[in-house]
């Protein structure tokens, strides 16, 4: 892993390609999925190769990196099953909803409240519901199919990206707690 590939850099232009491309962290089997890098270490190859060269950081004293699993080709019938068990799953809790709550009795008294007619199917109140709540569905997560319906995260993307944020202060805040553990075990 080069210097490129975790940090931007400001350095002057002739050596900033050889700033770059200077490797900082060997990626081994032995690593896992995350390699947290620290500042220091950085500091240290830096130093090795341009010793007395002037080293400033702005922003967190690490950075994570995690290594991607090669990619699984997911089989079409696998997908397919999985995709049909999610859409049946979905239907059925709405459904399960809508009964709990009551909403057809609710829409039979509203259609007779309207109209003064009684009726057990008042589909001027049912077919609006239905595409309000799929509209409601597209609106919330703020996409639909793949197109973006405005810039505003979604409220699923806001909580993985607190998810996101929360994993990464965890996993350096472990790394030290690792890093101490070794340190007190080595002396």
């Amino acid at each position: 892993m080069q210097l490129r590939d975790i940090a931007e850099v400001s350095a002057p232009e002739n050596i900033l390609s050889d700033l770059l491309a200077t490797v900082i962290h060997e990626i081994r089997q032995r690593d896992g999925k995350v390699v947290i890098i620290d500042a220091m270490t950085v500091v240290e190859k830096l130093n090795r190769h341009w010793p007395g060269v002037d080293i400033q950081f702005i922003g967190p004293p690490q950075t994570i990196v995690e290594t991607p699993p090669p990619k699984k080709k997911l089989p079409l019938l696998i997908f397919s099953f999985v995709w049909c068990l999610l859409f049946v799953g979905a239907a059925l809790t709405i459904m399960n909803f809508h009964e709990d709550v009551s909403m057809r009795e609710v829409h039979i008294q509203l259609y007779e409240i309207v109209t003064g007619k009684k009726t057990q199917y008042p589909l001027i109140f049912q077919i609006p519901y239905s595409i309000g709540l799929g509209t409601g569905m597209v609106l919330f997560f703020n996409h639909l199919f793949k197109k973006r319906l405005n810039e505003e995260p979604s409220p699923l993307e806001v909580e993985m990206f607190n998810y996101q944020q929360n994993l990464d202060q965890y996993m350096i805040l472990h790394e030290r707690k690792e890093n101490k553990k070794n340190d007190e075990s080595s002396s």
